[in-house]
């Protein structure tokens, strides 16, 4: 295979005179890492912008989605991390939307559930296409061990970032 270079190589080059003891395979790598995310940050919010979706109209979905497209509002809260009003105004623009309805559980009369329609699936499917075909494309550069590969040591580096660092 060629040895082919991308924007990384000329930077680390270029800081490599100015901080001699810079370890160019783990600058290279949390730039690529940078840069990777910001792309597919880019890719995702313009395939929000392709549904008419706002960032946080996509998250409830996506999160109602990830609950099999039925939740309560306290659930939802916590898979997004926000207070339950908060909650409760995403889920009322997104009822008047038409993409969520509010149905009385089947199990506790005194409780509501939140439940994805048609229109709210194919919103949240049509924007994490556009993003898994792209993450697709870029992945599949690589061979399916390749693939293996990368997300085991990305999994032993992210163990470490979530544990605290030691004084």
């Amino acid at each position: 295979m060629d040895h082919q270079e991308d924007w990384t190589d000329g930077h680390v080059a270029r800081w490599l005179p100015v901080l001699p003891a810079l370890d160019p395979d783990v600058e290279g790598a949390v730039t690529r890492a940078k840069l990777l995310a910001q792309h597919l940050r880019r890719v995702r919010e313009k395939s929000l912008v392709d549904f008419d979706l706002q960032r946080p109209e996509f998250d409830t979905l996506h999160a109602l989605a990830g609950r099999h497209g039925r939740a309560v509002p306290s659930q939802l809260a916590d898979d997004l991390n926000l207070a339950p009003p908060s909650v409760t105004a995403r889920i009322d623009a997104l009822v008047a939307r038409d993409f969520v309805r509010r149905t009385p559980s089947a199990t506790d009369r005194r409780r509501v559930d939140v439940e994805l329609t048609e229109q709210g699936r194919a919103a949240w499917l049509g924007a994490m296409d556009i993003l898994g075909d792209e993450e697709y494309r870029l992945l599949g550069t690589l061979t399916a061990d390749e693939r293996r590969t990368l997300s085991d040591l990305l999994r032993r580096v992210m163990i470490a970032a979530e544990r605290p660092p030691t004084s």
